[in-house]
């Protein structure tokens, strides 16, 4: 065991939400431990509704970011799988049992006993903190390699935003060549999906209430279609066409549009997490055997595929690099969805301890 080591990043310290500079400590690291030196994070949407504890889970001073990417600088005695100068990533969990259902499944993601990576405590009691920091320390378990041709900025945010779609693509089996997907929602996780789908020989329609986001998704991203969601004569031409849906949308909005945009059988699943209930209609379900399903992540397993086949397929997270110190305006922006598609923050060359 290595002694607890002086950290510095930046934290919010209470619901207000505001962030400032902060030096903790990182935990003991141990033998089974990676530490490295954080070089960018991802600002994931869920890092705004834990700074101000839109959920109830935060505890403060809060540390976010579960988007990490940066260097090995050290390896504990067993570790098996890193080297110093390896690059590598940290997503959103850092804990689980080992010996559940889903972690024998290598489903870690839903292990009743998981420790996320900020805002939790660890098996030794010490706060987990995130990578809104310089140094990052975790099980070698719950740390995945990047390949040497993903760039790390535009890689972080698919430890979080690629996982979360990659996941159910696989899962819900709307990986096959030829079948018809949407994703709802053109924000952080709707882009990527975008181009996991594509990637997978699928055929993909975005659906979003934003009209002036057409050429994008088609000619940027290759999206197949675009449908306006508060257009009903386009929804209307769909109804039925869709095999399945990944709707990525934080915020309220109806399911009953989207379920009559399914086939028979098709599912609509959900990876955004709104604050308030959705109200769920039934009968449209019962009229074709859909399904409304969801999906939180992914085991570490299926993380570093995911890298991977990001990797083989040139995928990446289009993205607006910032320095630390404009961590406070871009949560504001965030807020209001004006990111084209996700904010790294670029710890490496910004990051000071007398930020």
């Amino acid at each position: 065991m290595s002694n607890p080591r002086k950290a510095f990043g930046w934290a919010a310290r209470d619901s207000s939400g505001v962030l400032s500079p902060f030096s903790f400590s990182r935990r003991e690291s141990g033998e089974r431990d990676v530490t490295f030196k954080v070089l960018y994070c991802g600002i994931c949407h869920s890092d705004l509704h834990m700074v101000k504890n839109e959920w109830g889970l935060s505890t403060y001073p809060l540390v976010p970011g579960h988007e990490i990417v940066g260097e090995v600088t050290e390896v504990g005695s067993n570790v098996q799988k890193f080297k110093i100068g390896d690059k590598v990533g940290a997503g959103g969990i850092v804990g689980a049992c080992r010996s559940c259902d889903s972690c024998t499944d290598h489903l870690e993601n839903y292990c009743p006993k998981l420790i996320l990576t900020y805002s939790a405590k660890y098996y030794d009691g010490t706060t987990t903190y995130g990578g809104y920091s310089d140094i990052m320390v975790a099980d070698e378990h719950f740390v995945v390699r990047i390949p040497d041709n993903l760039p790390l900025d535009c890689a972080a945010p698919l430890l979080c935003a690629g996982i979360t779609t990659y996941s159910p693509l696989r899962y819900f089996g709307l990986d096959k060549p030829g079948m018809h997907v949407g994703v709802v929602g053109l924000g952080g996780l709707g882009h990527v999906a975008v181009k996991f789908a594509k990637a997978m020989g699928v055929k993909v329609t975005v659906i979003s209430t934003s009209p002036n986001k057409k050429e994008e998704a088609i000619k940027h991203l290759g999206a197949d279609s675009f449908l306006v969601s508060r257009d009903q004569d386009q929804m209307q031409a769909a109804i039925g066409t869709m095999d399945g849906i990944i709707d990525t949308v934080s915020a309220q909005h109806p399911l009953l549009p989207l379920i009559g945009l399914l086939k028979s059988h098709g599912k609509l699943v959900m990876v955004g997490a709104p604050e308030k209930p959705l109200e769920l209609p039934v009968f449209p379900l019962l009229m074709g055997r859909k399904t409304v399903a969801s999906s939180g992540g992914g085991g570490m397993k299926e993380t570093q595929e995911m890298i991977d086949f990001a990797a083989k397929h040139n995928i990446t997270a289009d993205i607006e690099v910032i320095p630390i110190d404009y961590l406070n305006t871009a949560m504001e922006r965030l807020a209001k969805a004006d990111v084209r598609y996700r904010f790294v923050i670029d710890i490496g060359n910004t990051l000071k301890a007398s930020s």
